[in-house]
Protein backbone atom coordinates (compact mmCIF):
# COMPACT_ATOMS: atom_id res chain seq x y z
CA UNK A 1 0.00 0.00 0.00
CA UNK A 2 1.05 3.43 -0.95
CA UNK A 3 -0.13 6.21 0.56
CA UNK A 4 0.09 9.80 -1.10
CA UNK A 5 2.64 11.33 0.89
CA UNK A 6 5.32 8.86 -0.27
CA UNK A 7 4.01 9.51 -3.84
CA UNK A 8 4.81 13.33 -3.16
CA UNK A 9 8.17 14.28 -3.11
CA UNK A 10 7.70 17.93 -2.50
CA UNK A 11 7.49 20.15 0.46
CA UNK A 12 4.47 20.81 2.02
CA UNK A 13 4.56 24.06 1.80
CA UNK A 14 5.32 24.19 -1.25
CA UNK A 15 1.80 22.22 -2.17
CA UNK A 16 -0.38 24.23 -0.15
CA UNK A 17 0.71 27.01 -2.30
CA UNK A 18 0.32 25.46 -5.52
CA UNK A 19 -3.40 24.39 -5.14
CA UNK A 20 -4.69 27.66 -6.45
CA UNK A 21 -2.54 27.51 -9.61
CA UNK A 22 -4.25 25.69 -12.45
CA UNK A 23 -2.44 22.54 -13.68
CA UNK A 24 -1.00 22.99 -16.74
CA UNK A 25 -2.37 20.82 -19.72
CA UNK A 26 -1.04 17.63 -20.67
CA UNK A 27 1.08 17.83 -23.66
CA UNK A 28 0.76 14.92 -26.13
CA UNK A 29 2.39 14.58 -28.89
CA UNK A 30 0.71 15.64 -32.30
CA UNK A 31 0.13 12.59 -34.57
CA UNK A 32 -1.76 10.74 -31.52
CA UNK A 33 -5.17 11.59 -31.18
CA UNK A 34 -7.06 11.72 -27.58
CA UNK A 35 -8.36 8.57 -27.01
CA UNK A 36 -11.56 10.23 -25.08
CA UNK A 37 -13.13 12.75 -26.93
CA UNK A 38 -16.04 14.87 -24.96
CA UNK A 39 -19.05 15.80 -27.00
CA UNK A 40 -22.07 17.53 -26.08
CA UNK A 41 -25.06 16.31 -24.93
CA UNK A 42 -27.38 17.21 -28.12
CA UNK A 43 -24.15 15.51 -30.41
CA UNK A 44 -24.30 12.05 -28.53
CA UNK A 45 -28.05 12.23 -28.52
CA UNK A 46 -28.55 13.17 -31.95
CA UNK A 47 -25.91 10.06 -32.87
CA UNK A 48 -27.49 8.13 -30.92
CA UNK A 49 -30.85 8.88 -32.86
CA UNK A 50 -29.81 8.51 -35.85
CA UNK A 51 -28.14 4.76 -35.77
CA UNK A 52 -31.57 3.71 -34.31
CA UNK A 53 -34.12 4.85 -36.55
CA UNK A 54 -37.79 2.73 -36.07
CA UNK A 55 -39.89 3.33 -38.75
CA UNK A 56 -43.50 3.25 -39.04
CA UNK A 57 -45.18 0.12 -41.05
CA UNK A 58 -47.31 2.74 -43.33
CA UNK A 59 -47.06 1.98 -46.55
CA UNK A 60 -49.85 3.08 -49.19
CA UNK A 61 -49.30 1.92 -52.67
CA UNK A 62 -46.88 0.45 -54.76
CA UNK A 63 -43.81 2.06 -53.26
CA UNK A 64 -45.00 0.16 -50.49
CA UNK A 65 -43.47 -3.01 -52.13
CA UNK A 66 -40.22 -1.50 -52.86
CA UNK A 67 -40.26 -0.30 -49.16
CA UNK A 68 -40.69 -4.40 -48.24
CA UNK A 69 -37.99 -4.86 -50.50
CA UNK A 70 -35.23 -2.60 -48.67
CA UNK A 71 -35.90 -4.05 -45.26
CA UNK A 72 -36.21 -8.17 -46.42
CA UNK A 73 -32.94 -9.82 -46.40
CA UNK A 74 -31.28 -8.95 -49.77
CA UNK A 75 -31.11 -5.17 -49.00
CA UNK A 76 -31.87 -5.47 -44.89
CA UNK A 77 -31.91 -1.80 -44.03
CA UNK A 78 -31.59 -3.16 -40.22
CA UNK A 79 -27.29 -2.97 -41.06
CA UNK A 80 -28.21 0.82 -41.10
CA UNK A 81 -29.97 1.15 -37.74
CA UNK A 82 -33.51 1.10 -39.45
CA UNK A 83 -34.85 -1.95 -39.46
CA UNK A 84 -37.19 -2.14 -36.62
CA UNK A 85 -41.00 -1.07 -38.32
CA UNK A 86 -43.05 -0.07 -36.03
CA UNK A 87 -46.40 -0.87 -36.18
CA UNK A 88 -47.71 1.59 -33.93
CA UNK A 89 -46.91 5.89 -34.27
CA UNK A 90 -46.35 5.78 -30.28
CA UNK A 91 -43.11 3.71 -30.55
CA UNK A 92 -42.16 4.71 -34.12
CA UNK A 93 -39.67 8.14 -35.28
CA UNK A 94 -39.70 7.65 -38.70
CA UNK A 95 -42.73 7.53 -40.81
CA UNK A 96 -41.93 6.74 -44.87
CA UNK A 97 -44.82 7.84 -46.69
CA UNK A 98 -44.93 5.29 -49.54
CA UNK A 99 -47.45 6.09 -52.20
CA UNK A 100 -50.43 7.95 -53.27
CA UNK A 101 -52.09 10.23 -50.54
CA UNK A 102 -55.16 10.84 -51.22
CA UNK A 103 -57.51 13.40 -49.46
CA UNK A 104 -59.57 11.09 -47.66
CA UNK A 105 -56.12 9.61 -46.10
CA UNK A 106 -54.69 13.35 -45.43
CA UNK A 107 -56.24 13.84 -41.91
CA UNK A 108 -55.13 10.44 -40.86
CA UNK A 109 -51.63 10.80 -42.01
CA UNK A 110 -51.68 13.82 -40.05
CA UNK A 111 -53.09 12.04 -37.25
CA UNK A 112 -50.40 9.84 -37.48
CA UNK A 113 -47.64 11.96 -37.58
CA UNK A 114 -48.81 14.17 -34.30
CA UNK A 115 -48.92 10.43 -32.18
CA UNK A 116 -45.52 9.92 -33.03
CA UNK A 117 -43.41 11.31 -30.29
CA UNK A 118 -40.24 13.87 -30.91
CA UNK A 119 -38.29 14.52 -32.68
CA UNK A 120 -39.81 12.43 -35.71
CA UNK A 121 -38.74 12.43 -39.47
CA UNK A 122 -40.31 11.86 -42.20
CA UNK A 123 -39.43 10.47 -45.55
CA UNK A 124 -41.53 10.87 -49.08
CA UNK A 125 -40.96 7.89 -50.94
CA UNK A 126 -41.63 7.49 -54.39
CA UNK A 127 -43.63 10.39 -57.10
CA UNK A 128 -46.44 10.13 -55.94
CA UNK A 129 -45.97 11.32 -52.11
CA UNK A 130 -43.73 13.59 -53.33
CA UNK A 131 -45.70 15.96 -56.16
CA UNK A 132 -48.89 13.53 -57.09
CA UNK A 133 -47.21 11.17 -59.78
CA UNK A 134 -49.03 10.68 -62.71
CA UNK A 135 -51.96 11.72 -60.69
CA UNK A 136 -50.75 15.23 -61.16
CA UNK A 137 -53.77 16.65 -63.07
CA UNK A 138 -55.85 20.07 -63.39
CA UNK A 139 -59.27 18.20 -62.67
CA UNK A 140 -58.19 15.66 -59.84
CA UNK A 141 -59.35 16.62 -57.15
CA UNK A 142 -58.86 13.45 -54.91
CA UNK A 143 -55.01 13.28 -54.70
CA UNK A 144 -52.83 15.20 -52.86
CA UNK A 145 -50.46 17.11 -54.71
CA UNK A 146 -47.57 15.97 -52.46
CA UNK A 147 -46.92 14.91 -48.32
CA UNK A 148 -45.11 18.06 -47.53
CA UNK A 149 -48.67 19.84 -48.02
CA UNK A 150 -49.86 17.93 -44.86
CA UNK A 151 -46.96 16.89 -42.83
CA UNK A 152 -43.33 18.42 -42.91
CA UNK A 153 -40.65 16.19 -45.10
CA UNK A 154 -36.91 15.76 -44.20
CA UNK A 155 -36.18 13.62 -47.58
CA UNK A 156 -37.45 12.80 -50.96
CA UNK A 157 -36.69 9.98 -52.22
CA UNK A 158 -37.73 10.11 -56.21
CA UNK A 159 -38.57 7.44 -58.72
CA UNK A 160 -41.78 5.62 -60.02
CA UNK A 161 -41.58 3.39 -57.74
CA UNK A 162 -38.05 4.32 -56.37
CA UNK A 163 -35.86 0.99 -55.91
CA UNK A 164 -34.64 0.05 -52.87
CA UNK A 165 -31.43 1.34 -53.03
CA UNK A 166 -33.00 4.94 -53.31
CA UNK A 167 -34.82 4.32 -49.92
CA UNK A 168 -31.19 3.26 -48.12
CA UNK A 169 -29.52 6.30 -49.71
CA UNK A 170 -32.71 8.54 -48.60
CA UNK A 171 -32.31 6.56 -44.87
CA UNK A 172 -28.44 7.23 -44.89
CA UNK A 173 -29.22 10.87 -45.77
CA UNK A 174 -31.62 11.63 -43.00
CA UNK A 175 -29.21 9.83 -40.58
CA UNK A 176 -26.27 12.25 -42.10
CA UNK A 177 -29.17 15.59 -41.30
CA UNK A 178 -29.37 13.67 -37.62
CA UNK A 179 -25.86 13.79 -37.00
CA UNK A 180 -25.76 17.50 -38.38
CA UNK A 181 -28.54 18.96 -36.78
CA UNK A 182 -30.68 20.30 -40.22
CA UNK A 183 -33.88 18.02 -39.87
CA UNK A 184 -36.69 19.37 -39.07
CA UNK A 185 -37.47 18.36 -36.12
CA UNK A 186 -34.22 19.95 -34.89
CA UNK A 187 -35.62 22.70 -36.26
CA UNK A 188 -38.66 23.30 -34.60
Amino acid sequence: MHCASECWSGNDNLMSEQANIPAAEPQFEPDVPPIVRFLPLTKALDLARANSLWPLTFGIACCAIEMMAASASRYDTDRFGAGVFRNSPRQADLMIVAGTVNMKLAPIIKRLYDQMPSPRYVIALGSCAICGGPFDQTENYAVVMGVDKIIPVDIYVPGCPPRPEALINGILELQKQIKAGTTHAARS
